[in-house]
């Protein structure tokens, strides 16, 4: 057995450290350098070492990330961007042309509501939202033989309902279109969508990958060799791939994401349960709590439900607003998934673009990306800034 194939037989934990890259046989280094090289020396005319020719098309410390992610979820090839949303066009371009359609979710993230709604069907690609939640709803939505992909959260953001994978899969596998599960919410740790039968995992590695709120990225992961051919190449066409710098430190990020999500999901269990007993909360949102609609999927398909919660205050949109304002620990910024808890009202701020559409959240919302800090912190936060 290869070293490689030892790595993906291994432990989450130990495929995260080891898959990927192999101590440098010159000198011995552990972690994978930074090649900051534009391009590289030919043994002769196409003599290529290591298949390497220009860094838009590969640099060992990327291709070192992309060996780790596709060990992570346990799929054949996985595929680095400069950027989320970046990943998930160079996907749809090499998926779909003019005149083809695709399911969303119907409480999708904005930015990609936004790709699809004002770039891709400028494109000629059209796009029908549906709950993820209703199975009927989803295959209701789906026009054989235009639609090529079904794209599903789970857990959505910002309401965190939850998909079941393996049926939805089989939805759009009967309707001959590929399951596509954006999975930065959960993180590779605690769900692996791939071994339920999606066919493309996507992520925003800016957030729990990467994890310290330091470097932007995306990156696509599949099983079939097919597909993965035409992402290498639309992937080295459209060239929006990552530097070394920003590989390294994704990379770097991605080895303690296993230790990094057990604190995550034990501080959200005690903010959750914290936030359920509040007066002042009207409803807490989070997919392990025996009452969420998605739990029993959530129980089946993930390992534990996440670092990410949201809840309603009494008080309507003013009361949410304050509660984002009052508070110190939690940060008011977009994003998620670092080590710093993070707090915003969704309405205003990352769903702002979804106003006014099918898409909007409610104005009572708070988000809230729950870090890795003393819990004892973060719950006297929360009980200041509810008042």
């Amino acid at each position: 057995m290869s070293e490689q194939e030892h790595h993906l037989k291994a432990g989450f934990e130990t495929r995260a450290i080891h898959a990927g890259y192999e101590p440098d046989p010159t000198t011995g280094a552990v972690i994978p350098p930074i090649y900051a090289t534009s391009t590289y020396k030919q043994d002769g005319v196409g003599g290529l070492r290591g298949g390497y020719e220009y860094s838009r098309s590969a640099n060992p410390t990327r291709t070192a990330l992309e060996g780790a992610l596709a060990a992570v979820e346990e799929g054949e090839r996985a595929f680095t961007f400069s950027s989320g949303l970046a990943a998930e066009d160079t996907l749809v371009r090499a998926t779909c042309r003019p005149g083809d359609h695709v399911v969303l979710p119907d409480d999708a993230y904005g930015g990609t509501f936004r790709l699809f709604d004002k770039v891709e069907r400028a494109w000629g690609v059209e796009h029908t939202p549906a709950p993820v939640t209703d199975v009927d709803a989803v295959r209701a939505a789906i026009r054989p033989g235009q639609t090529r992909l079904v794209w599903l959260e789970t857990p959505t953001n910002p309401l965190l309902n939850v998909g079941d994978i393996e049926a939805l899969a089989a939805v759009a596998h009967e309707a001959g279109a590929l399951l596509v599960v954006d999975n930065t919410f959960a993180s590779p740790y605690l769900q692996q969508p791939l071994t339920l039968g999606a066919d493309v995992v996507v992520h925003s590695t800016t957030k729990y990958v990467g994890g310290h709120s330091d470097v932007v990225g995306g990156a696509l992961v599949v099983r079939d060799l097919d597909l993965a051919e035409k992402l290498t190449f639309h992937q080295n066409a459209i060239g929006a791939v990552p530097g070394p710098f920003d590989s390294f430190l994704t990379h770097r990020g991605l080895k303690t994401l296993g230790v990094r999500m057990d604190r995550h999901c034990d501080n959200a269990e005690a903010v959750v349960a914290f936030l359920a007993e509040h007066p002042g909360v009207v409803e807490v949102i989070y997919p392990g709590l025996p009452e969420h609609p998605g739990h029993a999927v959530a129980s089946r398909q993930m390992k534990r439900y996440g670092g990410m919660v949201a809840f309603r205050v009494v008080g309507g949109e003013d009361k949410a607003l304050a509660v984002c304002e009052r508070a110190q620990v939690f940060t008011l910024a977009e994003s998620l998934g670092g080590i710093e808890s993070l707090i915003e009202h969704p309405g205003r701020m990352t769903h702002a673009s979804v106003a006014g559409t099918a898409l909007e959240v409610p104005a009572d919302l708070v988000r809230l990306s729950v870090g890795i800090e003393s819990i004892d912190d973060l719950l006297a936060d929360l009980d200041r800034a509810l008042g």
